[in-house]
């Protein structure tokens, strides 16, 4: 209704929208006028019987210059196809038509010349006769832009040409051109040079002829002249030693430090900073410390121009002069730092009411750069105080910079977050709750900067958390963790940033060593199944099917192992989407990565077979690519129905497939499959890595079932002693009525009963902490070493060390076959139990034998593989 009453269908209305649509359509008319005309397509037409080097000639002397543009753009390909025609004919071209030539293609010049420098296509010697001189004419050139690009590529050629071209061709040039007499511009570029020819030169050399011209730039009139000189005085130091450092360059130094020009004082204090390394204790103490002082005291007075870059270079000026500090100054220069990592907040608080209001944005924009420095600054400040004084000392400014307003400075402590964790070592379990607050921030660029290292954080604030660290508390070393992960995953999920979604997905990989099993299994686990299932973004899918079967590898209950696979294959595998059928293809080769091979074999290799009668030519494709992995994962002879299995799904293939796309991978596919071996149930040399490998992937397998089988047992003894304990206390309280003689018999026999019940629970209890020993190794890769496989003991290759129940469970998990049965329409996957896997197996294997006995010869000569 209320789009109605604004619209007026009047018919003076409508003239005026109809006038309006005419006023579109003449503005479109000029658009069609610029197009060439004849003529002009005529002068831009090129005869295409002419060769590269004809043309290039003909396009630089009387084509248009965005046709000359072209040509000096392709200089570097001329020079390697015909280098000697083209310095001869095409480079005075060149040469010539750069003295009116525009900014474009003076620009595209400068980097075609450093190409061909790059590239190597003449010798240096070459090179110089004939590019040099060019570079030399074009470096004063009117425009800024185009004058930095030709000394950019003057920069590079420097370091390759020998000292005597540098000497006659560009040092001896030098001593005219740092005259006051010449530009601004020529001077600049003089500075620029003499930088980089302090490398090239012997120390008396560069005393002798450069640093004259240095203390002569270093007093020029021009304040961006004294100031560009003062940034490359660091070079200088860097190629004279330290002994003309000291005598020369660090007077020119403190000279300029009070120069009255702003910037000239900026730079000459971050090249003190820069050259602390080169003074020594004497030179640090009586003229470094002094000046870094009054800097410090006239930031916040006289110059708040050096605020930013001081803020910037605190950490390492503190660590560099930590040696000289007395404790009145490390004290100082603590508290200065702790008032710049707050500075611009006291507005915020409700302080300075009126200032906030007088302040300007560039103000707020200069404290907000500080208070970021403060935070890239951290680590170097736990450095300089010691970690074990962070509490008490720093504790409060990382709270600050946590809980900044801006999210400049809080991504820059989530970058630094884990350089912070490495320095508090022991004590990071007192910057828990940032953690937790960072997590939760609401800026996705904190989140990203954080999970970059989230495993190695969570992973010191475990084996380091104070009293709580170890195994059996790994929740309460870090309380709130879990749900400020799930809030984050759950966040990055709704946002349309994918990619900060996709590494967070990546790095929860490491959870199974940071908290329970059945915390993964109920917080994370069924909510990576639900982003393969509902994401739309590939990449986001792939990271969380990849993270669930890391999951599903440390989980450590057989029940809920089965449940995820059962899901798999029915939502997945057996899916009515066929994007899900090709996301469930990702997941097995994620399976057939980080599990043995006999379990890949026992759950997936038959629903993976089962895709060769998909519908959508896709899923059979991405099938095909997948089966010499899939091929890799059998043995034999223990595989030896499921390489049958495999071979006729590939000749219905071939004989039924009708997609074209998909029979040419096919046919690929089988030469593939032709060519590849399998290896045996015995180690072989060729395979014996890989073995090796398979080997402690199934070793680590059964310390999982051990483990959980070794859990049971002691809750079911923990169950029995509960209940006799309660039977004997009402026992005792019914015959406390009889006589004293009949409660002491009773006594005695209590204490015979318990003490029976103890020493089988002692026994119980050695089983379980050997168990818990395996499960430390089989969540920890890192601590597994594969030269200390157990050999196999059997054709599957396990080797038991528990007998009884744990035995019969082990024998469930370590079947080889999984089959999915099918009722009706339905397709949903049956589980058998574990005491009829044996018997279905032995049946299926009895069932091939028979169908297969008779065609014995036929497949011979049928095998492909």
């Amino acid at each position: 209704m209320v789009f109605f009453a604004r619209m007026d269908f009047s018919q003076g209305n409508l003239f005026g929208y109809i006038e309006d649509l005419q006023e579109l359509t003449i503005i479109e008319r000029p658009v069609r006028r610029s197009l060439k005309t004849p003529e002009e397509i005529e002068r831009l037409t090129v005869d295409e019987e002419l060769n590269d080097i004809e043309r290039a000639v003909y396009l630089l002397s009387s084509g248009q210059d965005i046709q000359g543009t072209s040509v000096v753009a392709n200089l570097p390909v001329l020079m390697r196809q015909n280098p000697a025609e083209t310095l001869r004919r095409v480079l005075p071209k060149i040469r010539e038509v750069l003295h009116v030539a525009g900014v474009e293609m003076q620009l595209t010049a400068a980097v075609s010349f450093l190409t061909v420098l790059q590239d190597e296509s003449v010798s240096i010697h070459t090179y110089s006769h004939s590019f040099l001189h060019i570079i030399l004419q074009n470096l004063e050139h009117r425009d800024a832009g185009v004058s930095n690009a030709w000394l950019e590529t003057l920069l590079a050629v420097i370091e390759a040409l020998p000292k005597e071209t540098i000497r006659h061709e560009i040092l001896n040039p030098l001593v005219s051109k740092t005259q006051i007499s010449q530009s601004l511009q020529s001077r600049l570029v003089s500075c620029k040079i003499m930088g980089k020819l302090a490398y090239k030169f012997e120390a008396h050399i560069v005393k002798r002829e450069i640093l004259p011209l240095v203390k002569s730039l270093c007093q020029d009139v021009e304040y961006e002249v004294r100031t560009c000189m003062c940034r490359q005085l660091e070079h200088i130091a860097q190629g004279i030693g330290t002994e003309l450092t000291k005598t020369v360059v660090l007077p020119e130094l403190v000279e300029l430090a009070r120069d009255e020009g702003s910037s000239v004082r900026l730079a000459a204090f971050e090249t003190i900073v820069n050259l602390l390394d080169m003074f020594d204790a004497d030179d640090r103490s009586q003229t470094v410390l002094p000046l870094v002082k009054s800097f410090c005291e006239k930031s916040f007075k006289a110059d708040e121009s050096i605020l930013v870059s001081l803020s910037f270079h605190l950490g390492k000026l503190c660590n560099g002069l930590y040696g000289i500090f007395t404790p009145e100054q490390h004290l100082r220069f603590l508290e200065f730092y702790k008032k710049l990592s707050t500075l611009g907040l006291q507005q915020e608080n409700g302080h300075n009411d009126n200032q906030l209001q007088l302040q300007t944005l560039e103000q707020e924009k200069k404290y907000i750069s500080v208070r970021k420095n403060c935070a890239y600054n951290f680590p170097a400040m736990i450095v300089f105080v010691d970690p074990k004084n962070f509490h008490l000392e720093l504790y409060s400014i990382f709270f600050c910079l946590c809980h900044d307003p801006e999210v400049p400075v809080r991504y820059t402590m989530a970058i630094s977050f884990y350089e912070v964790a490495k320095l508090l070592n022991s004590g990071v379990y007192t910057i828990h709750k940032e953690l937790v607050t960072l997590l939760q921030d609401e800026s996705l660029e904190v989140l990203d900067a954080l999970v970059g290292h989230l495993p190695e954080i969570l992973e010191l604030m475990t084996t380091n958390g104070g009293e709580n660290s170890g195994s059996e508390s790994k929740l309460l070393s870090i309380p709130d963790l879990i749900p400020a992960l799930t809030t984050a995953e759950q966040r990055a999920a709704t946002s349309l940033k994918w990619r900060t979604h996709e590494k967070l997905l990546q790095k929860y990989a490491c959870l199974p060593h940071i908290i329970s099993s059945d915390q993964i299994y109920y917080r994370f686990l069924h909510r990576m199944l639900t982003i393969i299932l509902t994401n739309n973004v590939l990449p986001v899918q792939k990271a969380a099917a990849r993270t669930l079967c890391v999951y599903l590898r440390y989980n450590r209950k057989q029940e809920q192992r089965h449940e995820v696979i059962q899901k798999l294959i029915e939502q997945l595998g057996q899916g009515k989407s066929y994007w899900n059928r090709l996301r469930f293809l990702d997941t097995c080769e994620f399976i057939m990565e980080l599990f043995s091979k006999s379990f890949f074999c026992k759950y997936f290799f038959l629903p993976v077979l089962e895709l060769t009668h998909d519908p959508v030519a896709n899923v059979r494709m991405k099938l095909c690519y997948l089966l010499p992995k899939v091929k890799s994962t059998l043995k034999i002879p223990s595989d030896k129905h499921l390489l049958q299995q495999l071979e006729l799904c590939i000749r219905k293939l071939l004989c039924q497939e009708k997609d074209k796309d998909v029979l040419t991978i096919v046919k690929r596919t089988v030469l593939e499959l032709d060519r590849m071996d399998i290896s045996l149930d015995a180690f072989q040399k060729r395979f014996y890595e890989n073995d090796l490998l398979d080997q402690e992937k199934e070793r680590q397998e059964h310390l999982l079932l051990e483990m959980e089988q070794l859990e049971k047992e002691k809750q079911q003894s923990e169950g029995r002693s509960t209940n006799v304990n309660d039977k004997i206390f009402e026992k005792k309280r019914r015959d406390n009525k009889t006589s004293s003689v009949l409660a002491k018999s009773m006594t005695l026999s209590v204490s015979g009963s318990s003490s029976g019940t103890s020493a089988g629970k002692e026994d119980k209890k050695s089983k379980l902490v050997r168990s818990q020993s395996f499960s430390t190794q089989a969540l920890h890769p890192k601590y597994s070493n594969i030269d200390k496989c157990p050999n196999k003991s059997t054709a599957t290759g396990y080797t038991s060390s528990i007998s009884g129940m744990g035995k019969s469970c082990m024998l469930s998990f370590t079947d080889d076959t999984f089959r999915t049965r099918s009722t009706g329409n339905s397709g949903n996957a049956t589980f058998p139990s574990s005491s009829s896997l044996t018997t279905s197996r032995n049946s299926f294997n009895s069932a091939d034998q028979k169908n297969n006995g008779n065609k014995e010869s036929q497949s011979r000569k049928m095998s492909i593989f």
